[in-house]
């Protein structure tokens, strides 16, 4: 097949092995030397771009910061080759890549093949079952697995012969199946699973199910290919941003890495390097994804009681104090006990991968603004929470009943004034309404930090380009030929303009001078909020902020409020992910042309594939969308989104957080933000050794966004489990932790994905079969009488100090 890199002269691809007999092997290649002038260069380079580097140990800046003052050309290269040409400076990199590259074919047909077809079953499946609830989602770590046997088993059967067509000469089989095909194929399939189903088919379910506006095909095609891809030329342009930099070494990406390195290599461990174990990485990963798989079926099905392992309210299931302090559903929930792996991994993620700063950080942002914050929100009846729940995403009217947004609409969709003056404000519960003032702050901090602590870094990584100090890895893709930057920008400017007809040829009230806002706020925002994923892998959203400016920019316009969001913050997330990928071929060494030609494509056909699913089911599902709908495809996402739409579109932010509304204190959150990474900043520079220096304000204030749904019990657990791994195991047994922690996290999630896939399509999708009625399981019947794990305040929503009598209502009189 077409190759679109140049092969380093004199090494031999897998191809070229298997006509040559087998008798030569692929060539290993290594970043190349460089002379004690050069090195010095290069830690000078170094020094620039990583004085404030949080995955770095203190004493490495250090020595790095002595070779380069000193001026002595032989300490600076023995410092240089420690850091950057051995290996990479980062022990979790180090454990995770290779640190060398074997010359084997990426581009070849049966990775676009199986790529496509991953592409496109995960694309149907999961926009299918995200209208239903519950919902399903097939994850990377099962298309990774999945391809892995098929292409070994591709590689036996498919005829090894070189074809010519037109001069072009391509091979079904050029050799063994390889680790950077199977990169190839979990990036294409990546494309549909990173981001979830596509965020528009919410925007159109939302606009043809509930406001009755079907603009058909073309709309659709295009509304949904442009917000998916759009994103991927801004992520090519700032690749040297996020990317080349060893720093940016996102975390999650490496426990892909080690799992794809396991699949591909099953030699036993050293024991004098893992704490006397002996067991491979590829036999450790399958005992630890049997354990995950067989545990599952107890939280997932036989005893679901231990997922939210309330033992404290099940005591007392009717005490609103202990309820409220103890419950772990619906309450602060103090004590992080959990027997699910699911409970973390499905709103943050497996917290193994994380750096240790990172979950710190995270946990102490949920401490402040969640637990001390809420219980003193709850408890001193801030905002009248007495009559609102601690963790809803509901928004309630004055009579503590769910805000019915039906009441406030005239027949064009719009607000009614007097009929909402009529109604009731809007009131949002404890945790809802502190997320707002965190999101405030989280904006505002990574803003600041970026400027203070990587401001310098940007501008010399701007002015060097590929030319800034190379790690191991970035020396070793200098010897492919780069994807040209103007791909990107050519690949961006005709979706900008695919996106400007979109929203303009069509009647969805967004005007063309704010869909440009909505570019600049994605692009922006993209290399801060990137810097900050690649660091910590943590991301922050811009959902907050999108939905408060054309809330104020354009009010009473609820379908040009879901455009704007989707255009301003979805835009930016996609390229996040496609960056993520990136970098996983990055560690890989797969060419950047077949990275760019394989994200494209497969971005492209997941589209059609969404669009194409969308519109069937649609047209075939019974009575789809509607909450009784008999086999649960009530689409839940879309319902969310309608509400959120007519709130902050309709309603708008002015009347819920301007001047004089209820929540107007929580813009005190924009300077707070502002202010705490600039304390941090001097205080670090006055004592650089100190803990002050691993503050990091955006992780304290955004690393805590999925709150709620989540919980602060859910994020107690996460850091629990994540401080003992990245904490007590890695500093005690640091062979063990750098052999097989991103493995652990790996088989955990892929045993825990699989079981799920097994009991929703065996058992909950059938409906025919329930779980064993007893204490542990809720009842099918809906009894709610029977005393069980399950009938408690906390469980049913009920944990509320007061309720309002017939007629009455709470809160001001006027607004």
């Amino acid at each position: 097949m077409v190759s679109w890199f140049r092969k380093r002269p004199g090494s031999l691809t897998v191809a070229e092995v298997a006509d040559s007999g087998g008798n030569a092997e692929p060539e290993i290649t290594r970043a190349t030397g460089s002379d004690t002038d050069s090195a010095l260069e290069q830690l000078k380079k170094f020094k620039k771009t990583h004085q404030w580097d949080f995955n770095l140990d203190y004493d490495q800046i250090e020595q790095v910061n002595k070779a380069v003052d000193s001026g002595d050309t032989e300490k600076g290269a023995s410092v240089e080759h420690t850091l950057l040409e051995e290996d990479s400076p980062y022990f979790e990199v180090r454990t995770a890549v290779r640190n060398y590259d074997i010359d084997v074919p990426a581009n070849t047909i049966r990775a676009w093949v199986i790529g496509m077809f991953a592409t496109t079953v995960v694309s149907a499946v999961n926009l299918l079952f995200s209208l239903r609830n519950p919902s399903i989602n097939i994850y990377v770590y099962v298309v990774q697995l999945l391809a892995y046997p098929v292409g070994v088993g591709l590689a036996r059967i498919l005829p090894n012969h070189q074809f010519n067509t037109f001069g072009l000469k391509w091979n079904l089989n050029p050799g063994p199946f390889n680790i950077k095909e199977h990169a190839v194929i979990v990036m294409m399939s990546n494309v549909s699973i990173q981001g979830g189903v596509a965020y528009a088919t919410d925007v159109l379910l939302a606009q043809e199910v509930f406001y009755k506006q079907k603009f058909g095909w073309g709309f659709q095609m295009l509304l949904v290919i442009t917000t998916q891809c759009l994103g991927f030329g801004m992520a090519g342009i700032v690749r040297r941003f996020l990317i080349w930099p060893a720093a940016m070494i996102w975390p999650q990406t490496l426990a892909n890495t080690t799992l794809m390195y396991t699949l591909h290599d099953h030699t036993p461990s050293d024991p004098a390097e893992t704490n006397g174990w002996k067991i491979g990485r590829y036999r450790f990963f399958l005992y630890v994804m049997l354990g995950s798989f067989l545990w599952y079926w107890f939280p997932g099905w036989i005893a679901q009681g231990l997922s939210y392992f309330d033992w404290i309210v099940w005591i007392a299931p009717t005490n609103l104090i202990i309820n409220q302090i103890f419950g772990n559903q619906t309450g602060f929930g103090i004590i992080p006990i959990t027997f699910d792996w699911t409970l973390m991994t499905a709103f943050i993620g497996s917290p193994l991968p994380y750096p240790m700063f990172a979950i710190v950080n995270t946990t102490i942002g949920v401490i402040i603004f969640f637990l001390i914050a809420g219980l003193g929100v709850k408890y001193t009846g801030t905002w009248h929470q007495d009559y609102l729940p601690i963790s809803s995403t509901s928004s309630y009217d004055n009579t503590g009943h769910r805000y019915n947004v039906s009441r406030i609409l005239t027949e064009d969709l719009r607000l009614d004034v007097d009929a909402y003056k009529k109604y009731s404000p809007l009131f949002l519960g404890t945790f809802f309404s502190l997320c707002y003032g965190v999101s405030f702050g989280a904006l505002s901090a990574v803003i600041v930090h970026t400027v203070l602590f990587h401001g310098r870094e940007i501008y010399e990584r701007a002015r060097l380009a590929r030319n800034q100090d190379a790690d191991v890895h970035l020396k070793m893709m200098k010897k492919y030929r780069d994807t040209p930057d103007w791909w990107y920008y050519v690949w961006f400017a005709v979706l900008f303009a695919l996106s400007l007809v979109t929203v303009l040829y069509w009647d969805t009230h967004l005007t063309w001078w704010a869909m440009i806002i909505a570019m600049i706020l994605s692009i922006v925002f993209l290399v801060p909020i990137g810097m900050v994923q690649g660091i910590t892998n943590t991301q922050l959203g811009l959902n907050v902020l999108t939905e408060f400016m054309i809330g104020y920019m354009l009010p009473g316009r609820p379908i040009a409020m879901m455009l704007f969001k989707t255009y301003g913050y979805i835009t930016m997330a996609q390229a996040l992910y496609f960056l993520q990928d990136m970098k996983l071929g990055h560690y890989l060494k797969v060419p950047p042309r077949v990275t760019f030609m394989c994200q494209v494509s497969a971005c492209v056909w997941s589209c059609i594939v969404q669009v194409a699913v969308f519109n069937w089911a649609l047209g075939s599902i019974d009575n789809v969308c509607s909450p009784d709908q008999v086999d649960g495809y009530s689409c839940p996402g879309a319902g969310v989104f309608y509400t959120a739409s007519v709130v902050w579109g309709v309603v708008g932010p002015a009347r819920i957080f301007g001047a004089g509304a209820l929540y107007a204190k929580l813009h005190w959150f924009w300077l707070v933000g502002a202010a705490t990474p600039v304390i941090t900043y001097f205080a670090a520079k006055r004592w650089p050794r100190s803990p002050i220096r691993y503050l990091h304000w955006p992780v304290i204030f955004g690393g805590n966004g999925q709150i709620p749904p989540a919980t602060v019990y859910i994020y107690l657990c996460w850091g629990a489990i994540g401080m003992f791994f990245n904490g007590f195991i890695k500093r005690r047994f640091k062979g063990w932790w750098g052999k097989y922690n991103y493995i652990t996290s790996a088989g955990l999630d892929t045993g825990l994905y699989i079981s799920t896939l097994v009991i929703f399509f065996a058992l909950i999708l059938p409906q025919k079969v329930n779980p064993p009625q007893w204490f542990m399981n809720p009842r099918a019947d809906g009894n709610t009488q029977v005393n069980n794990a399950f009938n408690n305040l906390d469980s049913n929503g009920a944990a509320i100090k007061a309720t309002v009598a017939p007629g009455e209502t709470f809160g001001p009189s006027t607004w």
